[in-house]
């Protein structure tokens, strides 16, 4: 019996107390039980399963439904959403818990009804400018485009925004749901969009050949890369071309004579200049690979594939972030309120854990209080070519704080831009909206700018949209697992998969699959027996007895135990038993310390203090300890 387990059958401490459950509407699944159906939460949290009360809940549900509850004593069953077959399920279950919604209320979409394209009237006519649109193949809206021309001093480049701000006013239903909001989501199967696909899908989307009514920002840049001057316009243009990524790579490096060409050759030579520039400023170069989930025909995971970064992805990117600058340099010169994007400097005590961990793999960073984007960036070239490269990213990127929106400007440390504010998203971000409306306030472009009364809720917008993108990033996280462990779910029994540890508790050790980034716990029951102990220093799970160590960033095989799609949890099993089979854990000098418990004892065979003592008792010398004789007579 495991020790976490002892008291709830002991008859001294007599039976555990139930749980108590912390809210009332939950997401799960009905299961079936010799009393009957039970609701068993998909929070992996919440271990226990709950009587269906049948007389208060819905009729027309079944075993192995998805279904919303309400949960005191009882779970009253209020909704069926899918069953747990449906793929579909996978992304509700993500929803739903996480207080998302994928309807839109009909006032809202009532207000979209009649809107069109405005008429030029006192608009900037940008419709014989050749901007394109660069996008990802799967893309179904496309709401910024590029142009770039060389001058005398350097580089010409326009960046136009779709002009959400035309058509989501504040005061109506239709901001009051963005706020909600705050931002769009994206699953691996559906997208819950800010605004209703009337807008995404068609008037914000600059389709080709097609007016839209636009934000635009004229950009000049030196050869260093130095934003010398800008201007921002309210105009109607006509994009030229939509492309994609890998389009515009294949015409630069190879098909010369398309007739895209020439554009694409201006935007590569201004993106070399500002490269630079991001180089020699330093901004933080993490590699984080993003991975994309494939999926079926009927929405099945069948696998993962890693995008692919090229060039064309960073010449959008580079164009974006200086558009960003003007747009936060603008609203600063014309004294107009402004939500910045903001980054602060890591914490002392995060860089002090980063600080221990890069030190297991060999790198020295410099005193807390003194270190820069240069030192992590000098790590990370560094490790380019050592096997543990991946596991040194993920180190140096949870050492850093989470960026977030504030009308307070503290500059952006991983860009390492004194000042900058999100401008180029309005159709999924709500607070790129309010960069367009403080533009406009500032440079008179309409009677449709940021209000008095945006303005005195500037703060309480911040906090709002700051909150609503951390749960959309965890939402898109959760449903990532899940259909990871529902791929899992389906895997052979033997099937063996590459994996390495990349965390390290007093309950196990957690292990990244390379082949699709999944991630699952490797119980300490499962491992040969012995009394682990947490080696923070080392950031080692170490055996006392027997010494076997489990290292952070120790490569290993394993095999799936269990995976739970309904809760999104994985449970592995290390097939490399020994520490000896895990390549570089063996370099650990395991020290005695290291086979003491946390009070400072050693394990209770620990050979050498039982000889010793037997030494001690055979010799008769003084010992503290009582001889049997002793305790007899006592």
């Amino acid at each position: 019996m495991r020790h976490s387990d002892r008291g709830r059958n002991n008859k001294r401490y007599g039976k555990a107390p139930e749980r108590p459950v912390t809210q009332s509407s939950m997401i799960g699944f009905v299961v079936k039980d010799k009393d009957g159906p039970r609701f068993a939460p998909s929070n992996k949290k919440i271990r226990d399963t709950f009587a269906i009360d049948l007389r208060k809940s819905v009729e027309n549900f079944d075993i192995g439904d998805l279904v919303c509850a309400e949960v005191m004593k009882q779970a009253i069953v209020k909704q069926v959403l899918g069953h747990i077959s449906d793929p579909k399920s996978i992304s509700l279950i993500a929803i739903h818990q996480n207080g998302l919604k994928a309807e839109f209320p009909k006032d809202v979409l009532a207000e979209t009804e009649d809107m069109t394209v405005p008429e030029l009237g006192k608009r900037t006519d940008l419709r014989d400018i050749k901007l394109i649109t660069i996008d990802g193949m799967d893309a179904r809206d496309f709401d910024d485009a590029v142009f770039a021309e060389k001058t005398d001093d350097g580089y010409h480049i326009l960046v136009a925004i779709a002009d959400v701000s035309y058509y989501v006013r504040a005061g109506t239903a239709l901001n009051r749901e963005a706020i909600r909001r705050g931002n769009s989501t994206y699953f691996p199967d559906r997208v819950i969009p800010m605004l209703p696909e009337r807008l995404s899908n068609d008037l914000c989307s600059l389709v080709p050949n097609q007016p839209r009514a636009c934000m635009a920002v004229h950009m000049y840049i030196d050869h260093d890369g130095k934003l010398t001057n800008f201007k921002f316009v309210r105009g109607l243009m006509r994009s030229y071309a939509r492309t994609t990524y890998e389009q515009i790579q294949k015409i630069h490096d190879t098909d010369k004579n398309d007739v895209l060409y020439p554009l694409v050759k201006n935007l590569y030579d201004a993106f070399a200049i500002l490269d630079k520039a991001r180089q020699n400023r330093n901004a933080l170069n993490i590699d984080a690979p993003e991975r994309k989930i494939k999926l079926d025909a009927q929405g099945r995971m069948v696998g993962v594939e890693k995008r692919e970064r090229l060039d064309s992805h960073k010449v959008i990117e580079e164009m974006m972030i200086l558009a960003n600058v003007a747009a936060a340099t603008a609203l600063e010169a014309k004294k107009t309120p402004c939500v910045y994007r903001v980054h602060d400097k890591p914490t002392q005590e995060k860089m002090g854990f980063a600080r221990d961990g890069l030190k297991l793999f060999g790198y020295q960073m410099p005193k807390a209080e003194n270190f820069s984007t240069r030192e992590l960036n000098k790590i990370l070239e560094d490790a380019k070519e050592s096997e543990f490269y991946t596991i040194i990213n993920e180190m140096v990127l949870r050492s850093q704080t989470q960026a977030f929106y504030s009308k307070k400007n503290i500059g952006h440390f991983g860009l390492a831009l004194e000042k900058y504010a999100h401008f180029t998203s309005p159709i999924r971000r709500y607070a790129d909206l309010l960069v367009h409306r403080g533009l406009i306030r500032a440079y008179g472009l309409g009677d449709d700018g940021l209000s008095d009364e945006e303005v005195y809720k500037l703060d309480d917008l911040c906090t709002q949209i700051s909150e609503t993108e951390r749960t959309s990033v965890e939402a898109e996280r959760d449903a990532t697992n899940r259909f990871c462990t529902a791929w899992l779910s389906e895997q052979p029994a033997d099937r063996v998969f590459k994996g390495r540890i990349n965390g390290i508790t007093r309950f196990g050790v957690f292990v990244t699959l390379e082949e699709n980034g999944a991630d699952g716990l490797v119980p300490i029951r499962s491992l040969p027996h012995d009394y682990y102990h947490v080696d923070e220093t080392n950031k080692a799970l170490i055996g006392r007895r027997f010494g076997r160590v489990y290292r952070l960033g120790a490569p290993v095989m394993v095999k799936i135990e269990e995976a739970d799609p309904a809760t999104g949890s994985s449970v592995f099993e290390i097939l490399n038993r020994d520490g000896a089979d895990l390549p570089h854990l063996e370099k650990i000098k395991i020290s005695r310390d290291s086979r003491r418990d946390d009070r400072g004892n050693r394990p209770p065979h620990d050979r050498k203090k039982v000889n010793k003592r037997k030494e001690k008792l055979k010799s008769g010398k003084p010992t503290r300890y009582k001889h049997k004789d002793k305790k007899k007579k006592r």
